[in-house]
């Protein structure tokens, strides 16, 4: 397995911390506001890279944290006449929320920054009395040219900083790149006692807090988008490392932004999407089917056209996987010649098999390859082509129908290590029913029940009648039916059903 490691510009061999295990640490939101697709799209890609690394048979722990103090935060809550505490509570829940509507997994610790006030406050007196920090009127900075290696994550040179960098301007600086450790407390906001005066963190220093508590360092996994490369991450190696005299992460992973029809996402071009919104609207699973076609560390493009042609394609998968299902659920040997039968059955059941092979190891070849998921999803979809071939014409033997089944758990398997969960709706065609057949059955064939399953079976079930008794009127009446609810009906070698249009 190899990554690439945004310290050393380059792809490198995967060796964890400890044989086995991986820790991860993932920088969280700050819980002003609900998150954007922007937001959503580097959650989502670090889902997909710890849910391959349990697949690859690694002990993850995941730690991701929850920013629940800051400017921004304090800001929102002056706006809408509440507390901080009030407002970092309602979007600390609403990112949960809706995390777990597209699929991401739990972290296994999920630290917030008001809980873990003691151990910054220690990380900053250990800088104080090093000499890498410096308190001014209950402010604490820290002194950026006391590290020498700063600048190394974002391979910037630290005497061309100051031109264009975002810094604090602040005369009591000892100089203008040396950053906030702590901020002083003002009347009204969050504050909490510390050596060298009452107030808050700042925000670099949470996250180098949290990390070095949860997972020890130099720990394997820090993740983030590439925004966060500087000054975030960049000021996190200083403070850690200074602190600790040790190196503070082995493979640092950046994911790529994200642009709306090609122009970058914001307020002022009335293109930014919160996730809620955009849920609203579309499955999550074609959401995610989409991010996952991008390779993370590029920069993706969202679009309406993008988004039907992924829920196209996950249509495509779902259908693929019913048709799988129906092949395997109505098995009946189909009627042929003894040794046509035994062509038939060898000759397909082989290529499918191959063709399952060659599905697994392209898919780990791929994601092995710096968590190429859109390799991944392209192997997938070479199987699902196979899958849907290999049963068009019906089952061969008791051979092809367990290779069947194979090739239905694998599509099903392989997309849940990418987080597109399917096996549930592919094995629960009963939803996909318009409640409209009931009264369809009632009207043409004196159906009295209120399932719709039940409905289609006896629709089915009469119009074969139908059929066999030469009455074309009924026959079509109950297609004709059908296809006005958005159905129609598909004739197999293992007998008749309804589908989707």
């Amino acid at each position: 397995m190899k990554v690439y490691n945004t310290l050393t510009r380059s792809k490198e061999e995967f060796v964890p911390r400890e044989a086995g295990k991986v820790s991860f640490y993932m920088c969280g939101p700050t819980v002003y506001n609900h998150i954007h697709i922007g937001n959503a799209r580097t959650f989502l890609s670090f889902d997909v890279i710890r849910r391959y690394l349990e697949y690859s048979g690694f002990d993850v722990t995941f730690v991701q944290n929850l920013t629940d103090v800051d400017d921004k935060i304090i800001n929102r809550a002056k706006e809408e006449g509440s507390t901080p505490a009030e407002v970092a509570e309602y979007y600390s829940q609403a990112f949960i929320d809706v995390m777990d509507e597209i699929g991401v997994k739990e972290p296994t610790i999920r630290p917030r920054a008001t809980q873990e006030i003691s151990s910054m406050i220690e990380i900053i007196q250990t800088l104080i009395d090093s000499g890498h920090a410096y308190a001014i009127d209950g402010d604490v900075y820290f002194a950026v040219r006391s590290f020498p290696e700063y600048g190394r994550l974002s391979g910037r040179d630290i005497d061309q900083l100051l031109s264009g960098a975002r810094v604090e301007v602040d005369s009591r600086k000892r100089d203008a790149l040396d950053f906030a450790l702590w901020k002083a407390a003002k009347p009204g906001e969050p504050a909490w006692e510390a050596p060298w005066g009452s107030g808050r963190p700042g925000w670099h220093i949470e996250c180098s807090a949290m990390s070095e508590r949860y997972l020890g360092t130099p720990f394997d996994i820090h993740g983030g988008g590439d925004d966060l490369v500087f000054p975030h991450h960049e000021n996190e190696v200083a403070q850690s490392e200074a602190c600790t005299g040790k190196p503070f992460v082995k493979y640092w992973l950046h994911g790529g932004m994200l642009t709306i029809d090609q122009e970058k996402m914001s307020k002022s071009e009335g293109n930014f999407l919160l996730l809620k919104d955009v849920l609203e609207h579309v499955r999550p699973q074609a959401l995610r089917l989409l991010m996952l076609q991008t390779h993370y560390r590029s920069q993706f493009d969202y679009s309406v056209e993008r988004l039907q042609e992924a829920t196209a394609s996950l249509e495509r998968i779902e259908s693929a996987l019913r048709n799988l299902s129906w092949a395997i659920e109505s098995y009946a040997p189909v009627a042929v010649a003894p040794n046509e039968l035994g062509d038939k059955s060898v000759s397909w059941t082989g290529d499918l098999l191959k063709h399952i092979e060659a599905t697994r190891e392209q898919f780990v070849h791929h994601m092995d390859d710096d968590f190429n998921a859109a390799g991944a999803v392209s192997a997938i979809f070479e199987l699902v082509t196979a899958g849907n071939s290999s049963v068009k014409d019906g089952i061969y033997g008791e051979s092809h129908r367990l290779a069947v089944i194979e090739a239905h758990d694998t599509i099903v398997e392989l997309l849940a290590v990418l987080g597109v969960d399917l096996l549930a709706k592919a094995d629960n065609n009963e939803e996909e029913i318009p409640e409209g057949v009931v009264a369809l059955a009632g009207k043409l064939v004196g159906f009295s029940g209120d399932i719709p399953a039940a409905a289609v079976d006896l629709l089915l079930e009469a119009r074969n009648n139908a059929r066999a008794n030469k009455d074309w009127a009924l026959a079509d009446a109950i297609r004709d039916g059908l296809s006005e609810l958005g159905l129609m009906i598909e004739d197999t070698p293992s007998g008749t059903r309804i589908v989707r249009k």
